[in-house]
């Protein structure tokens, strides 16, 4: 018997990674995808040596074919560090140089002048444009689930910053969103950032809390490992329409875990994240063009992830929750193991054909 490959009639659009995430992402993509779909995919190196080998240039071009499929799924890649230029000093006062726009070169920015020892200055900038996008696309998800919604900033301290996050939610809210949300009987609100907290700590869910992006990198980790590891994690990406989407694993690339594999050492890397990143943005895919068998094998892989775990095939990271810190190598499945498993399991979900 053999497997009749399901027929994607759209691209989705692959941006691939760096080190661990990328091992765990080929392994996905050769053994839980290639074998079940016949699917166009739009495949872009975003590992850290092919974007400095095009300048980053690669990473416009995923972007935009993005724009144009609607649906991506991006493995884990390298935050590159910044190369700080040499503060200019002009009266023993430091100062920010912004990029001439003009002709113009002597433009300067006066940012703090320090009475003491010296110490750090913060400048950042959002525009309303951006701040709108983020309120339509919050109120457009706490919508279609039917969930109250929540925005946290601390505009008691950054009183214009924040303050302008607060103003703007709040006037999408009233102009384009308020009697929608009442009809369903759901709402908006407001909080500070601690009083969130505080209250995600006792509460069940149920909810879409919008976060500003330091704010949202911290609570999603949290919860992540609260709930028993941030290899669970998946991160999906929403633009204002609700149309087009990026969905990948939220944790970083296990560099640790990379280094081992690098000496040919054993890992046991969680590659539910990953996998689920693959699923979900397929299931978007599915949705869009109304592919009921695509969107059915979505629903057998993450099933097959799941059912793996609750019987007790799991990585390293989930059986010390189970077993303790001394957990031992009968106890869990290496990176690949993991993987074979959840394919075994999925094929048996799947129908078959006989061959012709």
């Amino acid at each position: 018997m053999a497997f009749e490959k399901i027929k994607v009639e759209n691209p989705i659009v692959e941006m691939d990674g760096d080190e661990m995430t990328r091992v765990i992402w080929r392994l996905i993509k050769e053994k839980l995808i290639l074998p079940f779909l016949e699917i166009d995919i739009k495949y872009f190196d975003l590992g850290l040596p092919h974007r400095d080998a095009t300048d980053d240039r690669v990473t416009i071009e995923s972007a935009e074919a993005t724009l144009k499929y609607n649906v991506a799924v991006k493995c884990a890649t390298i935050t590159p560090g910044t190369v700080f230029r040499e503060p200019i000093l002009c009266k023993n006062i430091p100062r920010l140089v912004p990029e001439p726009t003009t002709a113009d070169k002597s433009i300067e920015l006066e940012v703090f002048n320090f009475t003491g020892s010296g110490g750090v200055a913060l400048s950042m900038y959002n525009t309303d444009e951006s701040i709108h996008a983020f309120a339509e696309a919050s109120m457009n998800t706490a919508y279609k689930k039917r969930w109250p919604l929540y925005l946290s900033t601390k505009n008691t301290i950054l009183k214009k910053y924040d303050g302008r996050f607060k103003d703007i939610f709040q006037q999408v809210y009233e102009t384009e969103w308020r009697s929608k949300f009442e009809a369903m009987g759901i709402w908006y609100e407001h909080r500070l950032i601690d009083d969130m907290v505080a209250y995600s700590l006792k509460s069940e869910g149920g909810y879409v809390w919008a976060c500003k992006n330091y704010d949202g990198d911290v609570q999603s980790d949290f919860l992540a490992q609260g709930f028993g590891s941030l290899g669970l994690m998946t991160s999906i990406l929403v633009c204002p329409d609700g149309k087009t989407i990026e969905v990948e694993a939220a944790h970083g690339t296990v560099t640790r875990h990379y280094r081992v594999y690098q000496k040919g050492g054993e890992t046991s890397t969680n590659s539910i994240a990953s996998i689920f990143a693959w699923s979900r943005g397929l299931a978007h895919r599915a949705k869009l063009d109304s592919n009921a068998l695509l969107l059915d094998f979505t629903q057998n892989l993450e099933a097959a992830c799941i059912t793996n775990v609750e019987s007790g095939k799991m990585t390293k990271d989930l059986a010390i929750l189970l077993h303790g810190p001394k957990v031992t190598r009968a106890q869990y499945l290496n990176t690949e193991e993991f993987i074979d498993a959840v394919a075994e399991d999925l094929r048996g979900r799947l129908p078959k054909r006989a061959k012709m």
